[in-house]
């Protein structure tokens, strides 16, 4: 049986809100799951498994209206890429302008770990800065931080180079980087979910592993069963944003303390890199 009042779910048809959305639906949480194409076979999906599935587009302030209207809660996620960091903050704002009229009783912004340091990311002070209006908007939030996403190895670019044996990063072997799955994102996200008075005002970095880049590569050759050879490259051919971010990466650090969140919150899971590699079978 679901409960009636549904939660909002944006980026409902990608890799963070579509793990959380299928979280939720199993169990028995309604959702509402926002997306640009209602049409899409993600959307049909969510359709299939229960979810009420709603045209919301960040640039469109009537749709975010609607899609809301009745919404106990809403999780938030903003990206630049596709646009720039300056239309992040404006869709960002729009979405959280949106909760306050539909009197959204909680929001659980997705940002990214450290965007609270000042890093000279520009999609980390993007982030940071609708954190920030967040913070003023006058109603209860939740920040998590997710740290580097483990999910970015299983397509695209990075898992045609694992096909040919290859891990490639603009990173120092031995530079232990903070990792995290989508579904511990989503584990982490739906608790906040349900326990808004133990969260309300609370932000947090989220990860569940910490390990090198020649770590990684060892675990990838493991589970394919075959070599895997780390390379380190440039960080000038991924564009300055993500330029700037492996840049930080590779001098200052993305450490998380992963030992107090499994203390504090064991009810996520929290997948180390080995677990979500054998969870996923991945095969490049």
């Amino acid at each position: 049986m679901k409960m009636s009042s549904p939660i909002a779910v944006t980026g409902a048809t990608g890799v963070q809100g579509g793990a959380l959305a299928t979280l939720l639906l199993d169990r028995g949480q309604a959702v509402r799951a926002l997306t640009r194409d209602p049409t899409s076979t993600a959307a049909r999906a969510l359709r299939d498994r229960g979810a009420e599935v709603v045209r919301a587009d960040f640039d469109d302030p009537v749709s975010l209206a609607a899609a809301l209207s009745g919404s106990r809660a809403m999780f938030l996620m903003s990206t630049p890429f596709g646009t720039d960091a300056a239309t992040e903050i404006q869709q960002g704002i729009a979405a959280i302008d949106a909760a306050v009229r539909a009197e959204v009783q909680h929001v659980v912004f997705s940002s990214v770990a450290h965007a609270d340091r000042r890093t000279g990311v520009p999609h980390f002070d993007s982030k940071w800065e609708i954190e920030r209006y967040l913070a003023r908007a006058g109603l209860a939030w939740t920040v998590l931080g997710p740290a580097k996403f483990m999910d970015n190895y299983a397509t695209g670019w990075a898992a045609s180079l694992l096909r040919e044996g290859r891990l490639v990063l603009p990173l120092s072997a031995d530079r232990s980087i903070a990792l995290v799955c989508a579904a511990d994102i989503a584990g982490m996200a739906a608790l906040a979910l349900a326990q808004p008075e133990r969260f309300a005002g609370v932000r947090i970095d989220i990860a569940g592993d910490q390990c090198t880049p020649a770590e990684q590569a060892a675990s990838f050759a493991a589970v394919l069963g075959r070599p895997v050879a780390f390379e380190r490259v440039q960080a000038q051919g991924y564009g300055d944003d993500l330029a700037a971010m492996f840049e930080y990466f590779d001098t200052v650090g993305l450490d998380v303390d992963t030992a107090a969140l499994r203390a504090e919150y064991p009810e996520v899971g929290w997948r180390t890199f080995d677990q979500w590699l054998g969870a996923t079978l991945v095969r490049t």
